[in-house]
């Protein structure tokens, strides 16, 4: 049986180079990719490609259960995906958290930061959270100064759910 994909409803954020999206089907792959390979250590993996498949369904649900969640960044001039960023707020994080991952051949381009300040000021814009955090293991440099670059900084505390991680606070002022 073949099916026509799916399209998840939401927001697409544009930039002066990116264009933000909900998840389809087809990212699946080079989310698969990702979590599968060394690369993925800060952020939970490696994963093997069924874990890596309820992770990803995980961010597509979040998207129907509460309206928001992971945006799929695309270059605008090739459609290029280079990451994924966004809010989200699973029922064991104790905050509303943006996270953001930019793909290996897609780093140091300025597509991390580019995207999760759109993300970031799309949330407090719409969401309006009393507190938006960003958890980060503190071994992860890059996540750190993109963080930092963001106006958020750690308060010193590790996240209740991932103690491994510091958790960031972003200024809710910042959009």
């Amino acid at each position: 049986m073949t099916t026509a994909p799916h399209h998840i409803p939401g927001p697409v954020l544009t930039t002066e180079r990116l264009a933000l999206r909900p998840p389809v089907e087809s990212d699946f792959g080079a989310f698969a990719a990702f979590y599968g390979s060394a690369d993925a250590a800060f952020v939970g993996g490696p994963l093997d490609r069924p874990t890596a498949y309820r992770w990803f369904a995980s961010m597509v649900g979040h998207w129907v259960l509460k309206g928001y969640g992971w945006f799929w960044a695309d270059t605008r001039d090739t459609a290029q995906t280079v990451g994924f960023v966004g809010p989200h707020f699973p029922p064991h994080h104790a905050d509303l958290e943006i996270g953001w991952v930019t793909y290996p051949g897609a780093q140091r381009r300025g597509f991390g930061f580019e995207a999760a300040m759109a993300a970031r000021d799309w949330t407090l814009a719409t969401l309006t959270p009393a507190r938006l955090v960003s958890y980060i293991d503190p071994k992860n440099a890059p996540s750190r100064a993109l963080a930092a670059k963001l106006g958020a900084a750690t308060d010193g505390t590790r996240a209740a759910h991932d103690p491994g991680c510091e958790v960031w606070m972003h200024p809710v002022g910042a959009a």
